[in-house]
């Protein structure tokens, strides 16, 4: 961070454009200075006339310590030119570059309307949708620029125009910011001037920019009209420069806070600190802006910012000019106020090219030709400026440069659009977008936009609907839940509630199933709810010994468990359909497991031997041996000790043990 050093050691400087005043003087021979409409630190800024196209020009003219710097000098060329061949309807158009008597100026388009800067600080905090409107155009016009290889390194309020007559908006200072960003003058070797407010941090940090800086300071702005403030403030610009290094830029929702999340993401992904986060260019990001807004609804994009933040007085801005969009009529401010000079940060110290022929420079020396023309010189010039002009004017007027009107083609397919377009002698650039409400195949808008002057031949972009934004549940069954959420972001789904259940047939940790059902379209962004599986359901186990195996069956069977009540035995202390065993017979089993019980027949039946008429002694072995209990009741004291009776009778089956009685005569 040495490179930031630097910052501490600015120096406020007054242009010398402040002190000699060019009102009344021709410029070049060719553009007459009408009024005076503001000065910057880099330049004053001049309505005048162009007395040969007859058209009034902003004229910006450099201050004299830039323009004798021969580096600067020559760099500040080459870039007006290149921005001078950009031409698009949200560019603020370079007409002619120079020097006169010291003056080294640009000739612009001149767009009589506002600043950003002064909308903001009339209206506060803006509408999502009238951010969102300014924001595109200016992404437009940025993307222009990077498909032509122009950076403009100096993004910012100040050089956003918005027309007063119709609201166009406009992007002014291409040249001028490239130019002076990569300046040599001795004084300010290795430094670059801009406003720290919408530096990145990679010209903070390391002096170096391209397409993804300007997305950064677009993401700054969009910020500001969210909220009405700028991102970061600080008492001196090396503590500003050090937030954009240091600290990611806050949600705007943190100010204001009805701004949508779907801005706030918006807004985070164009100010990510690392460039490789954020979208590769204007063009890019144009594509995010568009997809963000798609997600809002009217009323989201229409509700005013609750308790807007008052409008900073730009305490952190430096170098700040008043554009060629001011009125003619400079503010108060603009007649009052000192220019600031701009303060030195590091920059790009990569070699430039030596500058090649000038041809800027031979137009600035045909006065001195002219006069050393004869009569025949000036036949020859006169009918080259005859046929230049008679092609220009076909050109302008009938061939591919006239103008044209975008013709409305909202509402049709894009087979229709096509066709009116072709009409125009317009191209169309299909964009395929998703739309709650327009049909697939229709057309949602086109850019620019109906009504829009053009020239013949270009482009206009024209979205065309893809039908609702709709995307399937994904199978996630069977899959763990951080795959389940993983593939719901990939579809553009979100995670719901998680719930947990016992499965039988899911192992644990893995979903079991999703509500809605795989296959349901939802919206973009839907939740999907899932139930995570906590493996199989344990039962306790129940002892049943001793008890009633028709009620042990029941029991264990209504607890999920399989039950074995199929072997049976003797048992002469369990009564008869009773539990002998069971197996387990306490613990933890899981449904479906088994339970086996073995049940009582109660005790072992034997035969009652038949022992009537036997003696007594006989008799009473035979019923022991058996395995019987026997008594004897004598009859008349059994004289005769013969077995008359026996009870249980002969040939009844009786439990061991049961006592027979005999009755001895």
């Amino acid at each position: 961070m040495h490179e930031l050093v630097a910052l501490t050691s600015y120096t406020l400087r007054v242009s010398s454009g402040v002190t000699e005043s060019l009102l009344g003087r021709v410029i070049d021979g060719r553009y007459r200075v009408q009024s005076h409409i503001a000065d910057g630190g880099m330049a004053s800024v001049y309505l005048a006339l162009d007395t040969r196209l007859d058209r009034d020009v902003a004229l910006k003219v450099l201050r004299r310590d830039l323009a004798q710097d021969e580096g600067f000098a020559s760099r500040f060329r080459r870039e007006a030119r290149s921005a001078a061949r950009l031409s698009h309807p949200n560019v603020v158009s370079v007409f002619d570059q120079g020097e006169d008597d010291g003056h080294m100026f640009l000739a612009m388009e001149y767009v009589p309307g506002q600043t950003l800067r002064e909308v903001m600080r009339a209206e506060g905090p803006l509408t999502p949708r009238a951010a969102l409107d300014i924001m595109a155009p200016v992404l437009q016009a940025l993307a222009a620029a990077h498909r032509a290889g122009i950076i403009h390194r100096d993004v910012k309020p100040e050089n956003i125009i918005l027309r007063e007559d119709d609201g166009t908006v406009k992007v002014a200072d291409f040249g001028l910011a490239r130019a002076v960003s990569n300046q040599t003058s001795t004084s300010q070797t290795g430094v670059l001037l801009g406003t720290v407010a919408y530096l990145s941090p990679e010209q903070v940090e390391r002096g170096i920019a391209d397409a993804r800086s300007d997305v950064y300071a677009a993401g700054l702005i969009l910020f500001e009209m969210l909220t009405g403030s700028k991102a970061f403030t600080g008492d001196t610009p090396i503590h500003i420069a050090y937030q954009h290094v240091h600290s990611s830029v806050p949600a705007p929702s943190s100010r204001v806070g009805t701004v949508p999340s779907e801005l706030d993401a918006l807004v985070a992904l164009a100010t990510s600190r690392d460039p490789d986060q954020r979208p590769s260019d204007a063009n890019d990001f144009l594509t995010e802006v568009r997809r963000s807004r798609a997600m809002l609804t009217p009323t989201e994009l229409d509700r005013r910012p609750e308790g807007p933040a008052a409008m900073g007085a730009g305490a952190s801005t430096v170098a700040v000019e008043r554009t060629s969009a001011l009125p003619v009529e400079p503010t108060h401010e603009a007649r009052h106020s000192r220019p600031v000079g701009p303060v030195a940060l590091p920059v790009d110290r990569t070699p430039t090219a030596p500058p090649g022929p000038d041809p800027w420079a031979d137009e600035d020396d045909r006065d001195g030709r002219d006069r050393r023309r004869g009569p025949w010189g000036w036949g020859v010039a006169a009918l080259l400026v005859a046929a230049v002009a008679g092609v220009a004017a076909w050109w302008f007027m009938a061939g591919p440069g006239s103008p044209t009107v975008v013709p409305r083609v909202v509402n049709l397919t894009y087979a229709q659009a096509q066709g009116a377009l072709e009409k125009a002698h317009l191209s169309a650039d299909r964009v395929d977008a998703f739309d709650e409400t327009i049909p697939k195949g229709v057309v949602i808008s086109t850019d620019p936009g109906a009504g829009t002057e053009l020239r013949r031949s270009q482009d206009v972009r024209v979205t065309v609907s893809k039908g609702p934004e709709r995307y399937a549940v994904p199978a996630v069954v069977g899959a763990s839940a951080n795959e389940a959420q993983a593939r719901l972001t990939a579809t553009k789904l979100t995670l719901g509630k998680t719930t947990e259940a016992y499965s039988e047939k899911v192992a644990q940790g893995l979903v079991i199933s999703t509500s809605p059902k795989v296959g349901t379209s939802l919206k973009r962004g839907a939740a999907v709810d899932i139930v995570v599986s906590k493996g199989r359901q344990p039962v306790e186990v129940t002892d049943f010994t001793g008890k009633p195996a028709d009620q042990a069956v029941t029991a264990l069977t209504d607890a999920g468990l399989q039950v074995d009540a199929t072997q049976q035995k003797n048992d002469d202390t369990v009564p008869k359909g009773a539990v002998i065993s069971q197996t387990p017979s306490s613990g933890t089993l899981f449904k479906g497991d088994k339970v086996t019980l073995v049940v009582s027949k109660g005790p072992e039946l034997v035969k009652v031997p038949d022992v009537q008429g036997k003696q007594e002694k006989d008799a009473v072995k035979i019923l022991e041996d058996a395995g019987f209990e026997v008594k004897v009741d004598r009859f008349m004291g059994g004289i005769f000790g013969t077995v008359r009776s026996q009870n249980p009778a002969a040939g009844s089956e009786q439990p061991k043990k049961t006592t027979i009685t005999l009755v001895i005569v």
